[in-house]
C-alpha cells in the first residue's frame, strides 16, 4: 500500500515539525539528517529547503517494496512510529505527544491506518480495523494480518498487559501445587500470574477466560487429564499468537496435534513443583529478554 502525495507532504511537515504540526519537536538541517540515521537510513540533508527535502526521502520510501498489501514499505512504518518515539517529546514543553500522535492518525485515517500504543509506550502503525495481539508480533509482519470478529465473546478493551501470565489448567484442587509453583517464579520475575478463578469481572466464565489469554503476554497450558476446556482455551491463545508454554506431567496427554511443541514435564510432588519452577523459569527468562 502506497501512502498518497498529500499524506506524504503532511508527514513531511511533521518530521520537520513546521506550522501546522509545530506539537511535533522542530528539527533544523542537521536534526533531520540525525532523524534518518537514527533510522540507519543513509539520508544527509543536502541544504535545501527542509520539507521538500523530506518530502522527496518519503516518496524514495514510500515506493519500496511492500511486505503486506495493508501496509506501508517496512521504512515508512519505521519513519512514521519513530516519529511518534517517547525519547522526541522529553523536556520539550513546546510539544504535545498526544496531539502528535492524533495528527499521524488523522493524516493516515483515508488509507485504513491507525496508531495503537503499546504496553512499554511505543506508537505501532496497524490497520485501522484491526490491532495487533500477537506476542510473536514486533514490527511490519510479512505474512496476512487477520482481523476477526468473535461471536462467541467479546474482545475486551482492557489493554495488553506484558507482565501477564495467564495460567490455564483443569479446576481441581490437584492442581494447586502445580499453579503454586507457576506463581512462584512469577512472583521472583516480578510478574503477574492469574488464572480465571482469581477474577470476576464479566457475567460468562468463558468471557473472564477469553480476557485473561486476550491481555497476556504469555500463557501456560496444563495438557494434564487431556481436559477438553485447556483444550479449547490452547486453540484460542494459539490463534491469537500468544507465546504458550505448554506443561504436563505425561507427555502422552499431549494431542498429536501439538506433538511438535516442546513441553515440560513435571511430577505432582515436591520435587516435581521445584523441578518445574526452575524449568519455568528458565523458559520465561528466555522470553522477557528477547
Amino acid at each position: 500500500m502506497k501512502i498518497g502525495a498529500a499524506g506524504l507532504m503532511k508527514l513531511a511537515e511533521m518530521v520537520c515539525g513546521d506550522s501546522p504540526f509545530d506539537c511535533f519537536p522542530y528539527r533544523s538541517s542537521s536534526y533531520l539528517t540525525r532523524f534518518f540515521t537514527g533510522l540507519d537510513l543513509d539520508y544527509v540533508h543536502d541544504g535545501s529547503t527542509r520539507r521538500v527535502w523530506v518530502n522527496d526521502v518519503l516518496k524514495e520510501l514510500n515506493e519500496r517494496q511492500t511486505p503486506v498489501a495493508t501496509m506501508p514499505s517496512v521504512e515508512m512504518v519505521k519513519v512514521i512510529e519513530y516519529l511518534l518515539h517517547p525519547d522526541h517529546f522529553l523536556f520539550d514543553e513546546k510539544v504535545d505527544r498526544e496531539k502528535s500522535i492524533e495528527a499521524v492518525a488523522t493524516c493516515l485515517k483515508i488509507y485504513d491506518l491507525t496508531i495503537a500504543t503499546q504496553p512499554n509506550g511505543l506508537a505501532k502503525l496497524c490497520p485501522m480495523h484491526g490491532e495487533f495481539v500477537s506476542t510473536a508480533f514486533t514490527e511490519v509482519p510479512t505474512e496476512k494480518i487477520i482481523t476477526f470478529k468473535p461471536s462467541v465473546f467479546q474482545v475486551p478493551s482492557k489493554p495488553q498487559n506484558e507482565k501477564l501470565i495467564s495460567v490455564m489448567m483443569p479446576f481441581s484442587g490437584t492442581f494447586s501445587g502445580t499453579y503454586d509453583a507457576v506463581k512462584r517464579v512469577a512472583d521472583h520475575m516480578s510478574l503477574e500470574c492469574l488464572r480465571a478463578d482469581d477474577i470476576w469481572d464479566n457475567s460468562t466464565f468463558i468471557q473472564d477466560i477469553f480476557d485473561l489469554i486476550f491481555c497476556a503476554k504469555v500463557v501456560v497450558v496444563d495438557f494434564t487429564g487431556r481436559n477438553p476446556n485447556v483444550m479449547y482455551e490452547t486453540g484460542i491463545a494459539h490463534t491469537l499468537g500468544k507465546t504458550v508454554i505448554p506443561i504436563t506431567q505425561s507427555i502422552n496427554d499431549i494431542p498429536s496435534d501439538l506433538g511438535h511443541h516442546r513441553a515440560l514435564k513435571y511430577l505432582p510432588n515436591e520435587e516435581g513443583y521445584r523441578d518445574l519452577s526452575n524449568e519455568l523459569y528458565k523458559r520465561l527468562k528466555v522470553i522477557y529478554q528477547s
